[in-house]
């Protein structure tokens, strides 16, 4: 084998998380007997300790999960008062009142531009109704009121006139009473 291949097939100890490469390698070196004893003492004292903090931590949440019970508090109350204090805690942030304030006003100009259109189609409205082909189209519909339906006095509006231009076809396409009892 040459150099190369002896170093990937290398099987000396695989540092763990957050220990440094190097002081690991250079301290197993240079360490005495006594004093990885002592750190080995050191390190099962640690290990005991993370044992009992996890049974105490363990305790800890069965009593706070025997605390809610009583207290008839359970998870979907927990989940709403999340949400409720993440949606305050969203509503706080400068990002939103912005967009809230930009939202804001534009509804006010969409508000101000359609009330604006509403009046431009009255405006145009009036000014058909006013227009002298209107007037022309209206006195012809009088005039063939005035025909169909008799004299009634003239002055009426557009909507008068269809009523009663309407009406009077109406009546004249209906039988008479009296000739629907000779033909039968």
């Amino acid at each position: 084998m040459d150099r190369g291949e002896q170093g990937l097939l290398r099987t000396d100890p695989v540092p763990e998380e957050g220990e440094d490469v190097a002081a690991t390698i250079s301290t197993t070196e240079t360490l005495s007997e006594e004093e990885q004893e002592e750190l080995r003492r050191e390190l099962a004292k640690v290990e005991e300790e993370i044992q009992t903090l996890s049974q105490v931590l363990a305790a800890k949440e069965k009593h706070l999960a025997e605390i809610k019970r009583k207290l008839g508090i359970n998870s979907l109350q927990e989940l709403k008062q999340n949400l409720a204090k993440g949606w305050q805690d969203v509503t706080a942030t400068s990002a939103y009142k912005k967009t809230s304030e930009t939202l804001s006003q534009a509804g006010q100009k969409a508000s101000a531009a359609f009330s604006s259109v509403g009046s431009v189609i009255t405006k145009k409205l009036e000014d058909v109704k006013n227009s002298p082909t209107f007037k022309s189209f209206e006195e012809k519909v009088e005039n063939l009121k005035s025909k169909v339906g008799g004299t009634k006095p003239a002055g009426g509006d557009f909507g008068e006139v269809l009523n009663s231009t309407a009406n009077a076809s109406a009546t004249a396409t209906e039988p008479l009473p009296e000739q629907t009892q000779e033909t039968l």
